[in-house]
């Protein structure tokens, strides 16, 4: 008779810093911001408390790198989604859709983990940043329609601003995320338009004329 012994792997140190953001995720979405200590989180984890701090030296950071991997999976979604679309309403509706997405089901632990100034306070420090996204899109919209990018960055960075405006609007709200998403893609398509329209007269800087 073969007696198997079963041993356990060992996870690499990328692998162990991760599973133990997953358990302050799951803390934080379930109870709260409080709810998260270093003793938890062994617990949780099935760790020493020691082996977490091992990891962290305290739970600022925790919080922080949380909230900055929040930020980069969801900028990466988006940066894929605006590569993936063919014309200017596939790109609005496919980064839109991903937001909206990500936000219904992560939103109320973004919301948490912003909502603590000394997380909030570290910024995104992710190549995905917001302003890196705001700067592509940007570059799309200006060689696409021959808009200057000093028009373009401030209309695409605050068109930018109505999918958060709209994922906020869905995590307190009771209506379905696709008469959202709809309304979000008609708002934001009205109003590059409307750029693309005046741009050529009511935008463009005057010419005076020289003084004799």
């Amino acid at each position: 008779m073969t007696i198997e012994i079963k041993t356990r792997s060992r996870l690499s140190p990328n692998a162990r810093k991760s599973m133990i953001l997953d358990h302050a995720a799951r803390l934080i979405s379930a109870e709260g911001v409080s709810a998260v200590n270093m003793e938890r989180l062994g617990k949780e984890a099935g760790v020493s408390k020691a082996l977490v701090y091992n990891y962290y030296p305290n739970v600022t950071l925790v919080l922080q790198e949380l909230l900055t991997r929040e930020y980069r999976h969801l900028r990466k979604l988006q940066f894929e989604a605006a590569e993936s679309g063919k014309t200017l309403e596939q790109l609005v509706r496919r980064v839109t859709h991903v937001y909206l997405v990500y936000i219904k089901e992560h939103g109320p632990l973004i919301d948490r983990l912003a909502a603590e100034p000394s997380v909030a306070n570290n910024g995104d420090p992710t190549k995905y940043s917001r302003d890196s996204a705001v700067e592509y899109i940007a570059k799309i919209f200006s060689e696409n329609f021959q808009i200057d990018m000093s028009i373009a960055l401030p209309v695409v960075d605050i068109s930018y601003g109505l999918p958060a405006a709209a994922g906020h609007y869905i995590t307190s709200h009771d209506i379905s995320l696709q008469e959202i998403e709809d309304i979000t893609v008609i708002m934001i398509l009205a109003s590059l338009e409307a750029v693309v329209s005046k741009h050529k007269t009511s935008l463009r800087p005057l010419r005076r004329p020289e003084s004799s």
